[in-house]
């Protein structure tokens, strides 16, 4: 009997290679245990929400009002909404004429991009294109967008840190393109190492690969690493150099844990930097309204800026937003809410102010519990979570526990965490899942489960690892 077209075998094999280990192995092993009534703390993935943070109240309040619009004509709207929320649901509605229901212009609604654009301006002190802004359902569609007008062919190379968040590897394998990983440096604090970054370039172009863009993830996941000013001078001058295009992740920028090192954009210093590289050095930055102290993982709010792009070019990538239609209205409000949020003076100023505050200083406890818990469990060290929302500590596994992998047919570091799961109902993901040198082991976790829970996790964890490096006998520590 012939294949069918959507038989396994017929089915297109860049499909097939494309793995995502956020929602990989692991992953369903814990919905398993779920289904089975074990109690499963789920930090595989940046999902605040679902982890129990709670929404912030005006951007919530504005978009019911646009949801339920009919509300706005109840004469007792004012004693339920502040009159702020009711004003910018207003403001919001008259930029969408068809309401939430309708499709938006393709790139986003104009009024909402050019709040981006505002965001960008007061961000970085140099002025941004509406026209130069896409708004996307979440970054990851802007991203993956981004990637598919870059790869032509299996012959061209995408540089992407690793650890990597595995969105990359995914979406670079599912275009046909080739993954170049470059290292970071783990004793480095997760930094870039210039040297080993062009080695890598030039052994990717000895075997025939046209290395067309670099990827950088700041702050970073799974590492959660601030890059300095000086670290993105030279990223940009690598660039410029070395003629790629730079895809500026920066969806950690509110989510910064530390003094020394705070978010500074791509942009703002590829600007400061001035010409030649401020003409000429192609950069797409992207945000989104999933993180922060939002956590909106849900709504599918985001966007994508476009730097140094020729005309022709934008217009391409406006075809291909195109086809979608329309990228959804309410994460586009969000958006809008999230640049332009309350300001001082405003009614829901004072209490916008103090959930924000209160989110982004628990996190910034929780960044120093979890990455000195783990710094206090035998075998295992963890470099600071300066930023983002994940702890990625390397495990340095016994040769023993190695050896029971192999013949269990798991990677080491897989072997570990479901052995993990399997005793506490902690869902991590294996370091595996996002890359790393050859013999080092890691996990990542996110910072994210509520900070009252945090002593009893993190002794759980200490209490496996405990039995496990007993278990697997003594390894000493480095």
């Amino acid at each position: 009997m012939a294949r069918k077209p959507l038989d396994y075998e017929e089915l297109n094999e860049n499909v097939k290679k494309t793995q995502y280990a956020v929602r990989g192995e692991l992953y369903l092993r814990a919905s398993e245990l779920q289904k089975e009534g074990k109690k499963i703390i789920f930090t595989n993935v940046g999902n605040p929400h679902a982890l129990g943070q709670k929404p912030l109240t005006f951007p919530r309040q504005v978009v019911a009002l646009c949801q339920a619009p009919f509300l706005l004509d109840d004469p007792n709207v004012g004693l339920m909404f502040p009159a702020d929320a009711i004003a910018r649901a207003k403001h919001y509605l008259s930029l969408a004429p068809g309401g939430l229901g309708a499709y938006s212009d393709s790139r986003g609604i104009p009024g909402i991009r050019k709040e981006v654009a505002d965001f960008i301006q007061r961000r970085d002190g140099y002025p941004s294109d509406p026209e130069l802004i896409y708004l996307t359902d979440g970054a990851s569609k802007g991203v993956m967008q981004m990637l598919n007008t870059i790869i032509r062919n299996e012959r061209d190379g995408i540089l992407v840190p690793v650890p990597q968040y595995p969105l990359y590897s995914a979406a670079i394998a599912l275009f046909g393109g080739s993954l170049v990983p470059y290292y970071l440096e783990e004793e480095a604090n997760w930094g870039l190492d210039f040297v080993n970054i062009r080695k890598t370039v030039s052994e990717a172009r000895s075997k025939g690969i046209t290395v067309r863009a670099m990827v950088i993830i700041n702050p970073g996941n799974p590492t959660g690493q601030c890059l300095s000013e000086a670290n993105i001078k030279e990223l940009l001058q690598f660039c410029y150099h070395e003629n790629l295009v730079l895809l500026a992740d920066e969806v950690y920028q509110q989510n910064i844990y530390q003094d020394e090192r705070p978010f500074i954009s791509a942009r703002k210093v590829l600007f400061d930097m001035g010409p030649p590289l401020s003409r000429e050095v192609q950069l797409v930055s992207f945000h989104t309204v999933s993180k922060g102290f939002w956590g909106e993982c849900g709504q599918r709010g985001g966007y994508f800026e476009m730097t140094n792009l020729p005309p022709k070019t934008v217009d391409e990538i406006y075809k291909v937003a195109s086809i979608a239609l329309s990228p959804n209205v309410p994460g586009q409000i969000f958006m809008g809410v999230m640049v332009n949020p309350p300001k001082p003076g405003d009614i829901s100023y004072l209490k916008f102010s103090s959930e924000s505050k209160s989110i982004l200083e628990s996190l910034r406890r929780r960044a120093r519990m979890m990455t000195d818990g783990f710094n206090s469990c035998r075998n295992v060290v963890c470099n600071f979570t300066e930023g983002a929302m994940y702890s990625f500590p390397q495990i340095r596994l016994p040769p023993r526990a190695i050896e029971a992998a192999k013949r269990a047919d798991k990677a080491a570091d897989v072997f570990y965490c479901l052995k993990l799961l399997e005793a506490t109902g902690i869902s991590t993901v294996p370091g595996s899942g996002f890359g790393q040198k050859e013999g080092v082991f890691h996990l990542r976790t996110t910072i994210l489960p509520a900070e009252e829970d945090f002593p009893a996790i993190i002794s759980s964890f200490k209490n496996f690892n405990d039995s496990f490096m007993a278990q697997y006998e003594g390894y000493s520590r480095m």
